[in-house]
């Protein structure tokens, strides 16, 4: 399994480590340098958090046309064509959202073995996908976990190891109205908690690969092959049952009358009292079983969906706008975790600098011997960061280079650059410059 970018730690956390990196560093005036770095840490997560608020109002701002769950109205209306183009300018701000949060994308791949697989929760799931215009699931934390499950009506233990997904977020836009209008009194119709056109966003927890589809809106539970067995298998027993002791009476009076009736019998047939009280008594249990084994199966899909329901209650952490609040905090955290740590890296090699690649080894091999964690350091975004912020020089290994084309390059042209910290008091000044001047134009 591949390392992810996800840095598994809290933003508290994280500035804790490198305060403690840096105090390693200095023997002399630690307090200083402790109360220096916490100014430090302080402007650069609300410099951060302020970039992150105006994406947040961008946000806001276009999914609100086409928001299922918005209770405002719009000044003027808009046409189909206008609001296909604001719903493009979203799904990609969105994207590049989770991104910031460190999301990888659920690979098409990835979401036809969930189709496949065998559910954990023992249920079987169908999905429409000519419902939607769009579908795209991000994932975050992905890991290997062990449960146990019981088979053969419990009597049996089994053990079983699965992808899990810490996150998930879903993005799915409907079709048009027009296409559910063609579909009207079929059974295929849009659920109806949804609105042709919508664009529904959520955002779910500790989810198995293998059961991705029951994120989807309008997933319909399905019988498996082994649950019809034993439907079909008990309602054969009982059937055959009740045939030879409740039915006998009323099939051989029934027969009679159909023989008489083709033709195959010459005798007609007595009706009395008691043959019909007989026979009504016969289709009374015939029609109590028919509805009893109905009732079974119907139960049984029940179980099923209360199953479905009850994961799904305890997994949903967010919904439509509430889900890039939450995913606007979480990549405000990456962003601050990766600048924080980059620039405590570089700060501990002040005066030699650093290559890209020397400071991304460093990181991750940190990480993996103080804390015990793997994980895929970006340190291209991280560098971006701060030399988007000044708070790094830069200096070309190879004579004629630029030092603008350092900024948002490739990591491969980073490696061409040794990147030095800025010592803490001028990083302070220059963070508090920005503050300063940041209405300037």
């Amino acid at each position: 399994m591949s390392s992810e970018r996800f840095i598994p730690f809290r933003k508290a956390d994280v500035v804790s480590m490198c305060n403690d990196v840096l105090i390693n560093k200095e023997t002399a005036d630690a307090d200083s340098t402790a109360n220096s770095f916490e100014v430090f840490c302080n402007l650069l997560v609300n410099r951060i958090h302020f970039q992150y608020h105006e994406q947040l109002e961008r946000l806001k701002n276009s999914y609100a046309l086409f928001d299922p769950n918005k209770d405002t109205r719009t000044l003027k209306d808009i046409t189909d064509s206008e609001r296909k183009a604001v719903q493009k300018d979203f799904a990609s701000e969105f994207s590049t959202l989770l991104d910031s949060a460190n999301f990888e994308k659920v690979t098409d791949t990835d979401l036809e073995d969930a189709l496949h697989e065998e559910s954990l929760f023992k249920v079987r799931l169908a999905v429409s996908f000519d419902d939607f215009q769009e579908v795209v699931f991000y994932r975050r934390g992905e890991s290997v976990k062990t449960e146990t499950l019981r088979t053969f009506f419990g009597l049996r233990k089994k053990s079983i190891s699965f992808t899990n997904y810490e996150r998930v977020a879903v993005y799915i836009t409907f079709k048009d109205k027009d296409y559910f209008e063609q579909r009207k009194g079929t059974k295929k119709q849009l659920p109806v908690t949804f609105t042709p056109g919508a664009t529904i966003i959520k955002l779910f927890q500790n989810v198995p690969k293998a059961d991705l589809e029951m994120l989807f809106p309008n997933s319909e539970v399905k019988m498996r092959p082994l649950d019809k067995l034993i439907i079909g298998a008990s309602a054969t027993v009982g059937g055959i049952v009740v045939l030879v002791t409740k039915l006998g009476a009323s099939i051989l009076l029934l027969s009679s009358f159909l023989a008489f009736w083709l033709g195959l019998k010459d005798e007609s047939v007595e009706l009395t009292k008691q043959s019909l009280i007989t026979f009504g008594i016969g289709m009374g249990v015939f029609g109590s079983f028919v509805f009893k084994e109905w009732s079974k199966f119907k139960n049984r899909k029940i179980r099923f969906m209360k199953a479905l329901s009850d994961n799904l209650y305890f997994k949903n952490l967010d919904n439509n706008a509430g889900v890039f609040h939450t995913l606007v905090d979480a990549a405000e955290e990456e962003d601050c975790k990766e600048a924080l740590l980059a620039y405590t890296f570089l700060l501990k090699h002040e005066g030699a600098g650093m290559s890209a690649d020397e400071l991304d080894k460093e990181i991750e091999a940190w990480f993996e011997h103080t804390h015990n964690c793997t994980l895929d350091f970006d340190v291209s975004d991280a560098i971006d960061k701060l030399v988007k912020m000044k708070l790094v020089d830069t200096k070309p290994v190879e004579t004629g280079l630029e030092e603008t084309k350092f900024v948002e390059t490739k990591l491969a042209d980073k490696n061409n650059v040794r990147f030095t910290a800025k010592p803490l008091k001028n990083a302070i000044n220059e963070l508090d410059e920005y503050w300063d001047n940041i209405y300037q134009g």
